[in-house]
């Protein structure tokens, strides 16, 4: 027998003083009945003159004394006997005890009725699934067919289900729903109440991903330069051994070859940092304009050396949001870089930051008013992309021109770095191009409100 078990049984079993007074409760129904028994036979003994009527009276007093002292001890003893038990066998909870025990559970946990309304949610219920209001559905809250019926087999009585669930919007997520009865009493009645305690897989199922991606990743853009390493290698130690000058030239592709491949394990390392986090929202403000500015003085070496002027249109207030300084500096950084790689033809690049009302984004933007979004565009003036390109730019490894993409040192992951990083801010990137033209990337983002209103 288990430890826990054996802690039930001496939980279930009572003391030797509690046994002591169970057996005299057994046995009082009996007692009662044999008094009144011996009373009414005194009396009939008094009446047909066999015993005396003051013994006969003095007889039927006992006996009606020993049963109200029998009938007190009942009520006495009562409360030392076990709680009773619902008619499944499970002792009933207090309910005001299950919400204070699922209020300090760090993962989301929801106790619903019998009909599957809500009568609690408790703080990582409201912080993961969104708000959560008494006496709604599980199924408003929750739109995952697989729990609404687990949850419905429950309520009717079932065993526990344990059930995995993947919600798409506004990003994937993964989840494992634990669904158990929780009985309890409502005033005098018996209402049997449903625990949801869920266990966010999110980091788990995007740590296997992110091992799979990287591998299959890794093992087909590191084919190619390590494939060039080893050849110029066995050259070197073979029929170049004593050519300097094809030594020279060589060591110098293969500098170039380790170089490529470290900023390709760097990209790929980053991706898999910012997709770890993608379905964990930022807290923190920073300001937009004041970034711009800093990345736009931190390029303006690389530019210079590809003879391109960078402009800056950016407001002398601040442009708040809710972002991670470190990730939204490496999204505005890619898109420049970007610029400067392939639209330096046109000799210059416009960084502009502004503050946008609801109107000039898409008509399914959420939050109203005016000052709601802020908008940062990265615009050159050089050749331009093929409209056909457009949908695929921000695909790993996709790249337009792959030989001018690798003579730049390009990777073909740095707009999918900042599609992810857009994707943890819940903002999104619009791409336009007309060839000769140029190109433009928009990035849109959700304004802070409480800095606004400060």
């Amino acid at each position: 027998m288990t430890d826990e078990a054996q802690s039930r049984t001496r939980l279930a079993a009572p003391g030797p003083r509690a046994a002591g007074v169970l057996a005299l409760l057994r046995l009082m129904p009996q007692t009662r009945a044999t008094l009144i028994v011996i009373a009414i036979f005194l009396a009939l003994f008094a009446a047909a003159g066999l015993v005396p009527w003051p013994f006969a009276l003095l007889a039927g007093a006992a006996a009606f004394a020993a049963a109200v002292v029998t009938q007190v001890g009942a009520e006495t003893v009562r409360p030392l006997l076990p709680a009773a038990r619902n008619e499944a066998g499970v002792k009933p909870v207090d309910p005001d005890l299950s919400v204070e025990m699922s209020r300090h559970i760090p993962d989301p946990c929801v106790i619903l009725d019998q009909g599957s309304r809500i009568v609690f949610a408790n703080g990582a219920a409201q912080k993961s699934i969104g708000p959560v209001d008494a006496g709604q559905p599980i199924s408003f809250v929750l739109r995952a067919p697989q729990v609404t019926e687990a949850v419905a087999s429950v309520a009717a009585g079932g065993d526990p289900v344990v059930v995995t669930y993947l919600e798409k919007v506004p990003i994937d997520r993964w989840f494992e729903a634990h669904v158990a009865a929780l009985p309890g009493r409502v005033g005098d009645g018996f209402e049997r109440r449903v625990l949801v305690y869920l266990r966010d897989l999110t980091e788990a199922q995007r740590i296997e991903r992110m091992r799979a991606d990287f591998v299959a990743n890794a093992s087909h853009e590191l084919r190619t330069p390590l494939a060039s390493l080893v050849g110029f290698i066995e050259t070197l130690q073979g029929s170049a051994r004593n050519d300097a000058a094809a030594r020279d030239r060589f060591l110098d592709i293969m500098a170039q070859q380790c170089g490529r491949m470290s900023r390709l394990i760097s990209d790929l390392m980053s991706l898999s940092r910012i997709e770890l986090r993608a379905h964990v929202l930022p807290e923190t403000t920073i300001d937009m304009a004041a970034l711009v500015r800093h990345v736009a003085d931190a390029l303006q070496p690389i530019a210079a050396d590809s003879a391109v002027a960078l402009n800056i249109e950016a407001p002398d207030g601040t442009l708040p949001v809710r972002g991670d300084h470190d990730e939204m500096t490496q999204v505005v950084q890619n898109l420049v870089e970007n610029a400067i790689k392939y639209g330096h033809s046109g000799k210059r690049i416009v960084i502009r930051a502004e503050r946008i009302t609801v109107d000039d984004v898409a008509s399914d933007a959420e939050a109203p008013g005016p000052g709601d979004h802020i908008r940062i565009s990265v615009r050159d003036f050089g050749p331009g992309i093929a409209p056909e390109h457009l949908p695929r730019l921000t695909e790993r490894f996709y790249r337009v021109d792959i030989a001018t993409s690798r003579e730049k040192g390009g990777t073909g992951l740095g707009l999918a770095i900042v599609k992810h990083i857009l994707n943890r801010h819940r903002g999104r990137l619009e791409i336009s191009s007309e060839q000769g033209n140029g190109a433009e990337f928009i990035v849109v983002l959700t304004a802070a409100r409480d800095a606004l209103d400060s």
